[in-house]
């Protein structure tokens, strides 16, 4: 347990995060910074091989909590700076060294896929969501996204979920390679251990040390990618565009857009 937000469990060579914030598991700087030491934590546990990224709750993670940052602006509550950013926490991710499964038991939206795609491999269910709905709200798509989202279904699929905002549903993301095996839905995290179980059969250093090289520009990427991400995230979000989508999402209607 890192905190009352982040659990490890170790059995045998396997080791289970949890994000425990249901029901939606929203993502802030404090959480991914939990999770990152996690991560970190058992690169040095010599006993540990592989890894199952699971999450309490109804969704895998609905992402970050757009709406209350609206509110808190619009009623004049001041927003605290922080000295390090989201996306600087999201770069020691996809830094660690252990290849990882997630379990993505109900919706990955927004950010939320973005941590998804974090991981090496993705089990998933029909009743799952995910969706890069950030243009949809108005906003620039995020946590490394418009990097790993191309490298992983290619650029016009990605493409297309970026500028669209479409929910896939589970075996429609299996089908496009955004996820890797489609189960029933009380077999997802069940599933993800068994594939986590294969991973730690191979010799610990050669995965470890192989999935370096296929990951060989996956730093440089990502960290590039996340830094333009904020820097165009920063200014949609002074715009009358960004604080319709929220609002219309959380309202449940279509947005007005105005272009401003």
């Amino acid at each position: 347990m890192y905190n009352d937000q982040v659990g490890v469990s170790i059995d045998g060579h396997i080791a289970t995060v949890e994000l425990r914030r249901p029901p939606n598991n929203f993502l802030d700087m404090e959480l991914i910074g939990h999770l990152a030491t996690a991560l970190e934590d058992l690169d040095n546990n010599i006993m540990v091989r592989s890894i199952v990224l699971a999450a309490a709750g109804k969704h895998f993670c609905a992402g970050a909590n757009l709406v209350k940052r609206v509110d808190d602006e619009a009623a004049g509550r001041k927003v605290v700076s922080q000295p390090r950013h989201l996306y600087h926490e999201a770069q020691r991710l996809v830094q660690t060294k252990k290849p990882i499964v997630a379990a993505v038991h109900g919706s990955a939206i927004g950010a939320g896929l973005g941590l998804a795609l974090v991981a090496d491999f993705r089990v998933t269910c029909k009743e799952a969501r995910l969706a890069a709905n950030f243009c949809a709200l108005g906003y620039h798509p995020g946590f490394g996204m418009t990097f790993t989202l191309p490298r992983l279904i290619g650029h016009q699929k990605a493409k297309w979920l970026c500028l669209t905002g479409k929910r896939v549903p589970g075996d429609e993301a299996v089908a496009m390679g955004l996820a890797d095996r489609l189960v029933e839905q009380d077999k997802v995290r069940e599933v993800a251990t068994e594939m986590a179980m294969e991973l730690a059969k191979s010799g610990p250093l050669a995965v470890q040390s192989a999935r370096e090289t296929l990951h060989c520009d996956l730093f440089a990427g990502f960290r590039a990618a996340t830094e333009r991400e904020a820097f165009m995230q920063n200014m949609l979000r002074e715009t009358n565009d960004f604080r319709e989508g929220v609002k219309a999402g959380f309202d449940r209607r279509e947005p007005v857009f105005t272009g401003t």
